[in-house]
């Protein structure tokens, strides 16, 4: 498969199906020949950002190293499939605005579905104020005005979030 560089950028709360979502893609274009990178946003914490907190300058901060290395990857003829909360809209903006090629994708899901799926109950405790700075509960969450693909994850599959993401792909003809 010979490409040009792009992004998928899947964004969306804490335990909605990014990573997943993310990792069976990665593994599809990989299938196709594609050079294909993951950036997933704890394995960047960790690795990149280790240090920041989770103020809204911290985490701007984490999303625009992403991004810098996403844009770095893909004029390189990379694509790069990113799983991160990139919480704040204008963050995602700023790293939309200087990759050309780039599909944001929303992976929505209720808090009813996130809180059942948490099998270390941070949902819990962060609806139960004992958790501060919590995306989604006790900090916000900015959705996509306009994103590329939407994936309801508490009632799509991952297959059926991953035949949109990949539909979208081809209609942009980012893949053949």
């Amino acid at each position: 498969m010979t490409h040009e560089g792009f992004a998928v950028w899947l964004t969306g709360l804490s335990g909605a199906g990014k990573t997943t979502l993310a990792d069976r893609l990665v593994s599809h274009l990989r299938e196709q020949g594609a050079k294909v990178e993951l950036l997933d946003g704890d394995i960047v914490r960790t690795n990149l950002s280790q240090g920041l907190g989770f103020s809204r300058e911290d985490r701007d901060t984490n999303i625009r190293r992403i991004g810098f290395v996403t844009e770095l990857l893909t004029r390189n003829g990379v694509i790069v499939v990113v799983a991160a909360i990139s919480p704040y809209r204008d963050a995602r903006d700023d790293v939309k605005q200087k990759i050309p090629r780039f599909l944001e994708v929303h992976v929505d899901c209720s808090i009813e579905v996130l809180t059942a799926r948490d099998t270390k109950g941070l949902y819990k405790r962060a609806l139960a104020g004992e958790l501060g700075n919590f995306t989604g509960v006790s900090d916000p969450y900015e959705a996509p005005l306009n994103p590329s693909v939407v994936i309801h994850s508490d009632r799509e599959s991952i297959d059926e979030g991953l035949a949109k993401i990949w539909r979208e792909l081809e209609d942009r003809q980012f893949v053949r």
